[in-house]
């Protein structure tokens, strides 16, 4: 979990196919961000984890990963298989509060590792990795540009 550059808590392993990250869910069983040691110092930070409360669950499936917004506020999303691979212009999906959306595809991540030509990549690649913030968007339609620039 990070908060804008900054990794908060440690690496939270997962043996489920599924998990809930939350700030306050009563009776919840995941990574719960109300528990973390870091306290935030930001005001921006500490008002979007406010904004998290149930949070959301990221679910492995047969066919990819999904995610499911409990929260009371959009959470944004990327991921290599939602972006378009021909396009260098990041994709992020906006997901309202009680929807759901697959974030990662595992067909279409074995199709992309075999034609993604490396040309079209700037810097450092993960194929596997996504991206999620609470509550504040980021990409080329929002004032931050960059994930890390997000409070949550």
């Amino acid at each position: 979990y990070w908060e804008l550059r900054q990794r908060v808590g440690r690496l939270f392993t997962v043996f489920n196919p599924s998990i809930s990250v939350f700030q306050n869910l009563p009776h919840g069983d995941g990574m719960s961000l109300e528990i973390l040691q870091n306290k935030p110092n930001l005001e921006s930070v500490k008002r979007t984890r406010e904004k998290i409360g149930f949070g959301i669950i990221l679910s492995k499936e047969a066919d990819g990963v999904w995610v499911y917004n409990r929260s009371s506020y959009p959470i944004f999303v990327n991921s290599p298989t939602l972006d378009d691979p021909e396009s260098r212009t990041l994709i992020v999906r906006k997901v309202l509060p009680g929807y759901s959306i697959k974030i990662y595809d595992f067909e279409l991540a074995k199709e992309l590792e075999l034609s993604r030509d490396p040309a079209l990549l700037d810097g450092p690649f993960d194929p596997c990795s996504i991206r999620i913030s609470f509550a504040k968007g980021w990409g080329p339609f929002y004032s931050r540009q960059f994930v890390t620039s997000c409070p949550c």
